[in-house]
């Protein structure tokens, strides 16, 4: 964890501090708190199998998948973790996900369309942004995160149902008026921390894969790409399920892709120029016999895909 994540997620600690102090008390914030944890902590142990199942993702194979699972493999080895599970979901719109509750338990799922559209540099370094996220344990970053912003939610509900005379007598001290306020605000200051440590760890990950795979270019290409592709192609999976939109890689909702305050990921140009900066520090080659570098030259090897 980086040293901003750190510091967003001790202001979002503090907000549910002083904002539960205030609305119920110190039992209404264990209350808050333990609902929350409970809820957000079993999404955190099943993550892997509830998104894969929302978005309908497929195991791949060595068989299926030859080329690619060496690439996977190879990156992996790379960033010093375990082999992660291969999933594919069949969905136009080129994007790729990466989940699990540590990276032993770590997965990696990627569209048809960002096969079909990548070439092989691009794919890898997707990949490896992916594992950097597994490696990074950003599951457990965002489970702390939506425990937090969950619990800072309810105690807005309580708001509403807690009288004064109850929060003075639970040490709490804000009035009918206060509380209207603390509960139109709370959640929105919560969401938006929420979403700024979301685009923090979409940064980081985008260096870690950078250093992972070696190549920080084709990781900016690719997400060039990604962006200019999904616009044009709706993922309906991803637009019934838009609580699953912050672990892609790129937004896969419609409209997206601006980086302010209410996104879940940075804007594409903020992360291209981010690593592009990285290029010089990160030109040593790729190791000899690493299964994505050294035949791309070539109008052959373009046109071929890492999969079957």
């Amino acid at each position: 964890m980086n040293a901003r994540t750190f510091l967003l997620l001790a202001g979002l600690t503090a907000v549910f501090g002083v904002v539960g102090y205030l609305i119920a008390g110190q039992g209404g914030m264990l209350i808050a708190f333990l609902v929350a944890a409970a809820m957000n902590f079993f999404a955190y142990w099943t993550s892997d199998s509830l998104v894969l199942s929302m978005h309908h993702a497929q195991p791949l194979a060595p068989n299926d998948a030859p080329e690619l699972y060496q690439i996977v493999a190879d990156l992996a080895r790379r960033a010093e973790i375990p082999m992660p599970r291969l999933y594919l979901m069949h969905e136009g719109q080129p994007n790729a996900f990466a989940t699990g509750r540590n990276p032993e338990k770590g997965v990696v799922a990627v569209t048809s369309g960002l096969l079909e559209i990548l070439d092989r540099d691009e794919i890898a370094a997707v990949v490896a942004h992916e594992i950097a996220h597994i490696k990074n344990r950003d599951t457990l970053t965002m489970t702390i995160t939506a425990t937090l912003a969950g619990a800072i939610g309810m105690l807005a509900n309580f708001a509403m149902i807690l009288t004064p005379s109850h929060n003075n007598r639970e040490g709490g001290g804000v009035g009918g008026i206060g509380a209207v306020i603390l509960m139109l605000l709370a959640p929105i200051m919560a969401m938006l921390v929420q979403m700024a440590i979301s685009r923090t760890r979409e940064y980081e990950a985008d260096k870690t894969g950078a250093s992972i795979c070696g190549n920080p270019e084709a990781l900016a290409t690719a997400l060039q790409k990604i962006e200019a592709y999904a616009q044009g192609r709706v993922n309906l999976t991803a637009e019934r399920n838009p609580a699953s939109a912050h672990v892609f890689i790129y937004n896969p909702l419609s409209g997206a892709g601006a980086d302010n305050l209410f996104s879940t990921h940075p804007s594409t140009q903020n992360r291209v120029t981010r690593l592009m900066a990285l290029v010089s520090s990160l030109a040593a080659p790729v190791p000899t016999g690493s299964p994505w570098r050294g035949r791309a030259k070539s109008d052959a090897s373009r046109t071929r895909r890492p999969w079957g």
